[in-house]
């Protein structure tokens, strides 16, 4: 790799890398974990930087690598876990974080992977949801039967009445 290249990706990643830990967080919930999938997402961008630099919107490919990562991760571990290969390992709670999002973050590790990815993807990125579809392979009528059967299950969590019942 040219220099030049190499300090193009450094100064994207330096810029966009406390993102990318961020949704990798919302993902999976464990800060180490999170830190680990940012990392491999990286990673991945540094080995096919020359291609990907050139990428129209290049945060949106990050964000597609990131959250691939983290499927096949589940997958991966979902199966060992099966397997009875992998022992479980308890989930670290972030330290100094308001009640509220200690809450809402057990919430949404109680979601299935792919429901949580879609959540995260659509409401907390603000992706629309052609783009999620996108992004996860799937339809667009999908992703909105899967995102709302997520915040009705997070809202039945959390306590919150659904909108469409009377009170």
């Amino acid at each position: 790799m040219r220099a030049q290249d190499e300090w193009g990706f450094e100064e994207w990643a330096a810029a966009r890398g406390r993102r990318l830990y961020r949704t990798a967080y919302l993902l999976c919930g464990n800060p180490h974990r999170a830190e680990d999938l940012a990392q491999t997402t990286l990673a991945k961008l540094f080995a096919h930087w020359r291609r990907a630099s050139r990428m129209e919107n290049l945060d949106a490919y990050a964000r597609t690598v990131l959250t691939r990562t983290f499927l096949a991760e589940q997958r991966r571990w979902s199966v060992a876990r099966r397997l009875g290969a992998l022992a479980g390992s308890p989930e670290v709670a972030p330290h100094g974080d308001a009640d509220l999002r200690v809450t809402l973050l057990n919430a949404l590790a109680e979601l299935p992977v792919r429901a949580r990815a879609m959540v995260v993807l659509r409401y907390w990125e603000d992706l629309s949801v052609e783009t999620v579809a996108d992004l996860l392979g799937c339809s667009t009528g999908t992703v909105k039967s899967q995102c709302s059967r997520a915040l009705a299950r997070l809202r039945e969590q959390l306590g919150e009445p659904s909108p469409y019942t009377p009170a």
